[in-house]
C-alpha cells in the first residue's frame, strides 16, 4: 500500500498538517480498500502546533520508507531547519519517494537542496524571502502549485487541497480523485497553473460565474466559443474574459478545455469507447486536437491512460 508520512516540525501549521491527512487517510480504491496509509512523523515525540500540541505516533525514521512525503507549512519559515530534519528528508528522497510541500514547506524543502535548479512555488507572501534565501530554486509565486515529477511544491492553504488532489489523480486517475475532492467538499477544476490571486464573488452576486461554470460542464460536449459563453452570461466577451481571470484565475477557453479533459478521463477509465468517440463525447471536435490537448493537461496519451487507469481494460474484458 502506498504510505504518506506527513511531517510534523515544531511550529507547524495545523491547517497544513490537516489536509494530507484528511485527502489521503479517507480515500477508498475501488475494491474497498484504504487507498493511502498515513503516519504523522514528529520532529519530536510531542510537537508544538499553534494553539495546541500534537502527540505524533511516528518518528522522523518512518520518512525513509515512505512513498510519499508531505512536508506542511511552518509558523516560521526564516527559522533554521534542525539537521535531524533535513537528514530524514534527503533519506526519503534517497529511498525513492516522492517529496510535496504545503505553503512555507518549500522553505524546509529547500534547506536541503533538494529543489536547486527545478521549479517550486511557496505561499506569495514569503515569496521575496524564499528567492533571496534560495537563489538557486526557480520560484514562481504566481501559480497554485508546481508538479516537478518525484517533487511537487504548492502555494498556501487551500493550494494544498489542490495539490494533494492533484497527487490523487496521478496515482489513482480521475474518477477516485473526483471522489476525494467530493469528501473534501472541494473543486477539482483549478489547474497548477492558475493564479494564486482569484477573487470569490460572494454567493447570489449578480457577477458570480457559478451558473456559467455549471451550465458549461453540463454541455462541454457542445461547441462553444467566447461569444456564445457571453452571451449565455449575459456580458459582453471582455467583461467575460475579466471575470473569469478573477474568479477563476484562467480564460473561459482554458477552463472548458481542461472540463472536457477531465471528462474524457472519466470515460477512458469507466468505459470501453473507442478513443475517437470519447472525444466527440467530450466536446472535441477532432481525435488529433483532443490527443493532443490530453496529453499536454495530463501528461499521457488517452490510449496510455486507460491502460493505467481502467482496470478492466487492462485485463482485456469489455465494459457495461
Amino acid at each position: 500500500m502506498h504510505e504518506v508520512a506527513v511531517l510534523a516540525m515544531h511550529g507547524v501549521v495545523p491547517f497544513d498538517l490537516g489536509i494530507p491527512c484528511e485527502v489521503f487517510g479517507r480515500l477508498q480504491a475501488p475494491d474497498g480498500e484504504a487507498a493511502y496509509r498515513v503516519r504523522v512523523c514528529g520532529e519530536a515525540r510531542n510537537v508544538r502546533a499553534g494553539h495546541f500540541g500534537i502527540q505524533a505516533p511516528y518518528g522522523l525514521d518512518r520518512l525513509a520508507r515512505a512513498d510519499t512525503v508531505v512536508i506542511p507549512g511552518v509558523e516560521d519559515p526564516a527559522a533554521p531547519t534542525p539537521a535531524p530534519v533535513l537528514a530524514a528528508i534527503r533519506a526519503a528522497w534517497s529511498g525513492g519517494a516522492r517529496i510535496a510541500t504545503i505553503c512555507t514547506g518549500a522553505f524546509v524543502l529547500a534547506s536541503t537542496g533538494l529543489l536547486d535548479g527545478r521549479r517550486a512555488t511557496t505561499h506569495w507572501l514569503g515569496a521575496e524571502a524564499f528567492a533571496r534565501r534560495f537563489p538557486k530554486v526557480t520560484l514562481d509565486p504566481q501559480v497554485l502549485f508546481v508538479d516537478e515529477g518525484r517533487i511537487v511544491t504548492s502555494a498556501g492553504a487551500s493550494a494544498g487541497l489542490d495539490m494533494c488532489l492533484h497527487l490523487v489523480r496521478r496515482d489513482h486517475g480521475q474518477a477516485i480523485a473526483a471522489h476525494a475532492a467530493r469528501l473534501a467538499v472541494a473543486p477539482l477544476d483549478r489547474e497548477g497553473g492558475q493564479a494564486q490571486f482569484i477573487r470569490h464573488e460572494p454567493p447570489g452576486s449578480s457577477s458570480s460565474l457559478a451558473p456559467l461554470l455549471g451550465w458549461m460542464l453540463e454541455n462541454a460536449n457542445r461547441p462553444l466559443d467566447v461569444d456564445t459563453l457571453a452571451a449565455r452570461a449575459c456580458v459582453s466577451a471582455r467583461t467575460l474574459a475579466r471575470r473569469f481571470r478573477q474568479q477563476t484565475g484562467t480564460t473561459p477557453v482554458q477552463w472548458l478545455l481542461t472540463a472536457r479533459v477531465r471528462r474524457a478521463q472519466e470515460l477512458l477509465e469507466t468505459t470501453a469507447t473507442p478513443i475517437e468517440q470519447v472525444a466527440l463525447a467530450s466536446g472535441f471536435e477532432s481525435p488529433v486536437t483532443f490527443r493532443a490537448r490530453f496529453h499536454r493537461i495530463v501528461g499521457l496519451s488517452p490510449a496510455a491512460y486507460r491502460r493505467r487507469f481502467n482496470a478492466t481494460a487492462r485485463r482485456g474484458l469489455a465494459i457495461a
